[in-house]
């Protein structure tokens, strides 16, 4: 236990010796520690979006004014039989033409048309969702079979899989840059902490060189680093946490804006919060402490 005391107060004493070799350590795998949650909230919104836009993604099939109930029931099993049918919603002609003249109702022309007519042009229709958008053209091949043309009149399906795809090229491309950023401060951050303890190894030697000479162990001589490693990882991962809690604060606003909803992120980080901390801490320890022992192995004669 007194070594473990002994040990702690030399690597404080180390650290405040070389301050500002430590500060740039720490804030190097503050960085590097930014880009990874960086990547994490890239990936996150990037989820909400594609799961925004396939939300939005349905089939309409609209049928002739004359077709009967019967047959329209009939097609309405025959597509909730697809187990990738999520969701049916049928509209009656009538509210057909309602919805038609509220999302035309600027246009005079239309609307004059309508009123000439006399009698509602339009027929039922039927909405489908499914789990995936590539599931939607199974659908419309299903539909598209001599028993229904004379009852289904035409079938729109807003293909949303190139904004995915779009969506996924962006992110592949943000996620691949904040990559090498991430792998950048990593070696840059290797390369500062093995000189940290190279510059306190050679500032040292003459102490080190007399707790040989004591009987002091190697495992004495070298845990103040090793401790050092621990403290500059505790440190960058307690500055990041609070770094990412203002971040997500200053850009909910816009998250809700553009999804409808917040606390997106928020949410996602206080679910997963011991998993991401677990790993970040694990993470960057195994970075400080192999860059500690190579640096002694090194340049400690031991």
């Amino acid at each position: 236990m007194l070594s473990l005391l002994r040990a702690i107060k030399f690597a404080f004493q180390d650290i405040f010796r070389n301050f500002s070799l430590s500060f740039m350590t720490v804030l190097i795998l503050v960085l590097m520690l930014l880009s990874v949650n960086t990547l994490i909230i890239i990936r996150t919104l990037t989820i909400e979006a594609t799961q925004l836009v396939k939300n939005q993604v349905d089939v309409s099939v609209f049928f002739v004014n004359d077709a009967t109930s019967e047959q329209i029931r009939e097609v309405r099993e025959y597509v909730g039989s697809f187990p990738e049918v999520t969701d049916i919603t049928y509209k009656t002609e009538e509210q057909v033409l309602e919805e038609f003249k509220s999302q035309y109702v600027d246009n005079k022309e239309i609307s004059e048309s309508l009123s000439e007519l006399g009698e509602n042009p339009l027929g039922p229709m039927m909405v489908l969702k499914t789990r995936e958008p590539k599931d939607y053209q199974k659908v419309i091949t299903a539909l598209s079979v001599p028993e229904y043309e004379h009852i289904i009149e035409a079938k729109t399906f807003a293909d949303t899989e190139k904004a995915i795809q779009r969506i996924d090229v962006i992110t592949q491309q943000v996620e691949t840059f904040s990559l090498v950023v991430t792998g950048l401060f990593a070696f840059i951050a290797f390369l500062i902490i093995f000189n940290t303890i190279r510059v306190a190894i050679y500032t040292q030697r003459v102490e080190i060189s007399i707790k040989k000479l004591v009987g002091a162990t190697n495992w004495f001589i070298r845990s103040p680093y090793v401790i050092e490693a621990f403290i500059f990882t505790l440190l960058s991962v307690a500055v990041t946490a609070v770094l990412v809690r203002v971040a997500l604060d200053l850009i909910d606003p816009y998250i809700r804006v553009i999804f409808g909803r917040s606390g997106i992120l928020t949410a996602y980080f206080y679910s997963n919060i011991l998993t991401l901390a677990g790993i970040q801490i694990a993470a960057v320890l195994f970075l400080t402490v192999c860059s500690s022992m190579l640096a002694m192995r090194k340049y400690l004669k031991v």
